[in-house]
């Protein structure tokens, strides 16, 4: 680069610079800059508030702390004048002429950037004070027309969030001398709507959300940007960056979901950058020091693999004197798996708590009898929401969510093949389902870590101080409108305590109940297309798959293979599934059970359709069998064979004889199945 070009580029930026101080326009420096904000008290959005604070280096100054709330419930009426009166009372603390003043809302709002870009953006503006504005007018709608017009944005003020001068600020709110549930946006509104009053104290609207925006009557024009590594909220409508976001009025909730990302909680690149934060680790505590917890397990229905959920129950990694258990068991069918848990292993837990069927507490009752205890109990520090239709595979998940230290954090379950999970990423208009953008990212694991969510279900952990400080209604899950955990969740929500689901481990899934029927002696082997991969948990030999890789089929004579498939269980149940129905055959050429009527090598035996189990058995044959013969016979295939020349028969060789090993012949096929032959037919 020549000289002479260094120079004439050094020239034109002094002339810019000198040009800016000339003119006044130099950048505010960030140390002039304080947010004022009023917390009567702490809630979670008002923490999560401060940690944006924090994360863009804001000096923030809190007002109203340990102070009642007098200021009415705005949302669905005016209030807020107590807002006011804290701060005309501070202001007066403040001396320096410099000071530039940031007045926001703290429960519902986040930074989406520093100080810099938004003082920057309030220089631009050239007004002495700059209010947030809304498409929506409120809270007197008949004083519409008196709203002066704008070429392009929003035409109406809110008082969630404003920016100004410090004198300008003092003069605006002199004259306030309203009570503490008068309205506060109603007061600015008059103000600004006086011609007058405007132009003497230099108010403007931040039209175009380049400084704030209110979520409330703009949801369909604000959308997540994901660029660099960094979260902003798009304002698309007029295509600006916001640096303050609201979530006024009913938009609470995708203020939540907004938070999730913002200001830089999660992005593509980093990940999760909270899900480590306020950590209360285990580790460093002897197990006597653990948190107690009250574990609730809910039966209300019909449920397969009962005895499985008791025996994962009694492998958490967590020690069982700090567990307290409390039953409710509305399904009569299940007494005796419940009584043999209690009568094994109830002496192992603090403490047991039983509800029976014979005592006819429904469901809602039930949870608010549980949550009840918990609220009661001074040592209880969390309760522990399990459904019975939870298959909880992660050991740890007890620690992982006390040590997570949040008001209520649900482990992420799923329902194998299916969107379903245990939570929902938005609500509709009328409190029921709908699906957040996030929500399939969230549930397939592309995303991974805590999230903030309207509803959870089926499986979570409640923190016990709540109980005891905020959701202190006895019938939280007694509702006309909802069900019993639409009910809980609608109490939570509104009393501003935030619902997590953690999806940064895999902790389980979740159980079909939908066709679960209770006519045989043992109805889970009849579960192997409602819930397939817990049906081969429990039934099918944990060999069976490493058999073609380490070897472990036999061949006792040509043509003939032995390998494992059942598990010592499954042979039990099948036998005991047999002789519970009882009724085998005569062991005679005639039977009138096959086609034809005609049995060419009879035997002793009882039929898969007789007990309505010829259609599992295929299932078995076609999922478990048919990959082995296909290795074992290359070129047959099995895809029709099963289903015509496959007798499906079981007979029991410790009891009755069969017509072939009466011949002294093996069957034409064996596998490990105990003493169970399979008889083909050619």
């Amino acid at each position: 680069m020549k000289p002479s070009f260094l120079f004439l580029l050094s020239w034109m930026c002094l002339c810019v610079v000198s040009s800016l101080a000339n003119s006044g326009h130099q950048l505010i420096p960030e140390e002039n800059l304080l947010v004022l904000t009023v917390a009567t008290k702490e809630t979670d959005g008002f923490g999560r508030f401060l940690r944006s604070a924090k994360y863009y280096n804001y000096t923030v100054k809190v007002l109203g702390r340990g102070e009642k709330w007098r200021g009415g419930d705005y949302m669905s009426a005016p209030g807020g004048g107590q807002k006011l009166r804290l701060l005309k009372a501070a202001l007066l603390d403040i001396k320096s002429e410099h000071q530039i003043i940031l007045f926001i809302d703290s429960y519902d709002v986040v930074f989406a950037s520093g100080p810099k870009e938004l003082l920057r953006k309030f220089q631009q503006a050239k007004h002495k004070v700059v209010f947030s504005s809304e498409s929506l007018i409120w809270p007197d709608r008949h004083l519409e027309d008196k709203y002066p017009h704008v070429r392009e944005g929003n035409r109406f003020l809110g008082s969630g969030g404003f920016i100004g001068y410090i004198p300008s600020i003092k003069e605006m709110i002199a004259n306030w001398t309203q009570g503490d549930s008068d309205s506060d946006q109603l007061f600015f509104t008059k103000i600004y709507i006086d011609p007058a009053k405007r132009i003497t104290l230099n108010i403007t609207l931040d039209s175009k959300c380049r400084l704030f925006q209110n979520l409330h009557g703009a949801l369909d024009e604000v959308v997540l940007k994901f660029e660099d590594g960094r979260v902003r909220a798009r304002n698309v409508q007029y295509d600006t960056l916001p640096v303050v976001l609201h979530g006024n009025g009913p938009t609470k909730l995708q203020m939540n979901y907004l938070g999730n990302y913002i200001p830089n909680s999660w992005t593509f690149e980093t990940g999760c950058t909270i899900c480590h934060e306020n950590l209360h680790p285990l580790s460093s505590l002897k197990e006597s020091e653990y948190p107690l917890v009250m574990i609730g397990i809910f039966i209300q229905q019909p449920t397969p693999f009962v005895t499985v959920f008791f025996e994962r129950l009694l492998k958490l990694q967590y020690p069982q004197n700090r567990l307290k258990i409390f039953i409710y068991n509305h399904e009569p069918h299940h007494e005796h798996q419940v009584n043999s848990f209690l009568q094994d292993h109830g002496s192992m837990y603090k403490d047991v708590k039983y509800i029976q069927p014979k005592e006819e507490m429904d469901g809602a009752a039930a949870r608010d009898f549980a949550f009840d205890m918990c609220r009661k109990d001074k040592e209880c520090d969390y309760f522990f929401n399990l459904e019975i239709e939870v298959v909880l595979k992660n050991e740890n998940t007890l620690k992982i969510l006390t040590e997570q230290n949040l008001p209520i954090v649900a482990p992420m379950i799923t329902r194998g093949g299916r969107l379903w999970s245990n939570f929902w990423g938005a609500l509709s208009a009328d409190g029921y389902y709908a699906r957040s953008e996030d929500y399939v990212d969230i549930v397939q694991g592309r995303r991974v870590g805590l999230w903030n969510v309207p509803y959870v279900s089926s499986v979570y952990l409640v923190n016990a101080s709540l109980l005891r400080t905020e959701l202190t209604d006895y019938k939280l899950f007694t509702s006309q409108s909802f069900d019993s955990d639409m009910a809980f969740c609608h109490s939570v929500r509104n009393k501003g305590i935030f619902m997590y689901v953690n999806n940064l481990h895999t902790f389980g899934r979740m159980l079909s109940t939908e066709n679960y029927k209770m006519e045989h002696l043992h109805n889970d082997l009849w579960q192997i297309f409602e819930n397939p991969v817990d049906w081969q948990e429990r039934y099918i030999h944990e060999n069976y798959t490493r058999m073609m890789k380490d070897k472990l089929i036999e061949n006792p004579c040509p043509d003939v293979y032995w390998f494992p498939v059942f598990t010592d269980l499954a042979c039990n149940h099948l036998v005991e599934e047999m002789e519970h129905f009882g009724r085998w055959s005569g062991g005679g050429n005639v039977d009138t059970r096959i086609q034809g009527g005609y049995e060419n090598v009879p035997t002793i035996d009882i039929h898969m359709n007789q007990i309505n189990f010829e259609k599992e058995w295929h299932k078995f044959l076609l999922e478990y069998v048919a990959p082995i013969t296909e290795k074992m016979f290359p070129g047959y295939y099995t895809k029709f064979c099963f289903n015509t020349v496959i007798h499906l028969s079981i007979y029991c060789p410790l009891q009755k004889k069969s017509a072939l090993e009466q011949q002294g012949r093996f069957p034409c096929f064996c596998c490990s199945l105990k003493s169970f032959g399979f008889k083909i037919k050619r």
